[in-house]
């Protein structure tokens, strides 16, 4: 058997041995409770710098990777929960919903650490006020490309007034505009492999995962546009008003799947590397002894 075919292989009865389905589900529920009040602080605190426009353009920064179809329902929700902007960016309410978020990269951390094989040994409350800082620092930057955005074509204009011979690459830097999303994923997906889990990791080793974890992503979600563009009568007659929020959570279980994966097959590369020097000895077992 070709060597990347049986570290494919392998990666995914890792997958299926540390109950990834059941992970990637919890995951997809915690993704989705957390969407809303996460976009709740990310109001709160664009409010705070008094612009409602951020925010939007950050709900359209986190969506647009995904199906239209998918993301449409979604949207329409986000921009129900957006029309009332939160001016009390300190209250309780926005602290909670923090926590609420944070509560999202916890679901993450728990499946990466077991698909990396390794045992938490730091306090839940330190992790919990790491996944805050995630929470924290991720709105931020969002807010910070949501601000390039919003400010892009004033810039552009600007340049091309100065420099007309840009004129022609117009299309060109609405792409770059519209690549954000994409940068913004890649750099989420690094971040996550290397420091939210347990232990450390390089880049090379993580690269793996993440390269196959964004193709699998693009033919998943082409995939499931084109399901949903011919087939989601079948949502709206078995789940009725609740087709929409369904099409969002089977959305979020294929991606969360996929993104475990990713993970399993870094740590299979990582076993295929150094098999000479462990032995033969069941999984489950080394697991145990580790931890």
């Amino acid at each position: 058997m070709p060597r990347p075919l049986r570290i494919a292989i392998d990666a995914f009865w890792r997958f299926n041995d540390d109950d990834g389905w059941a992970i990637a589900s919890h995951i997809a529920l915690s993704g989705l409770m957390a969407l809303f009040p996460f976009m709740i602080f990310v109001t709160a605190l664009a409010a705070f710098f008094g612009s409602k426009e951020l925010a939007d353009n950050t709900a359209q920064i986190l969506l647009e990777t995904w199906p239209k179809e998918v993301a449409g329902p979604i949207a329409e929700e986000i921009r129900d929960v957006l029309t009332n902007v939160r001016t009390d960016a300190l209250t309780f309410g926005i602290v909670l919903a923090v926590y609420f978020s944070s509560s999202g990269i916890e679901s993450l951390r728990i499946g990466l650490n077991r698909a990396y094989d390794v045992g938490e040994q730091r306090y839940f409350w330190w992790l919990r006020l790491e996944s805050i800082g995630y929470v924290m620092v991720g709105a931020a930057g969002l807010l910070a490309l949501s601000f390039l955005i919003v400010l892009w074509p004033l810039m552009w204009q600007t340049a091309v007034l100065f420099v007309p011979a840009l004129e022609p690459f117009r299309g060109v830097a609405a792409f770059v505009r519209y690549a954000t999303a994409s940068s913004v994923l890649v750099v989420a997906l690094i971040v996550v492999h290397m420091w939210l889990p347990a232990g450390k990791r390089t880049l090379s080793e993580v690269a793996p995962g993440i390269i196959v974890t964004l193709v699998l992503w693009l033919i998943a979600g082409a995939a499931f546009g084109y399901y949903l563009g011919r087939f989601s009568y079948n949502y709206v007659t078995t789940y009725a008003g609740l087709a929409s929020f369904m099409i969002a959570v089977v959305f979020l279980y294929t991606t969360a799947s996929i993104f475990l994966y990713g993970g399993e097959l870094n740590a299979a590369i990582k076993d295929e590397r150094y098999a000479p020097a462990i032995s033969k000895v069941p999984r489950k077992t080394k697991r145990r002894k580790k931890n």
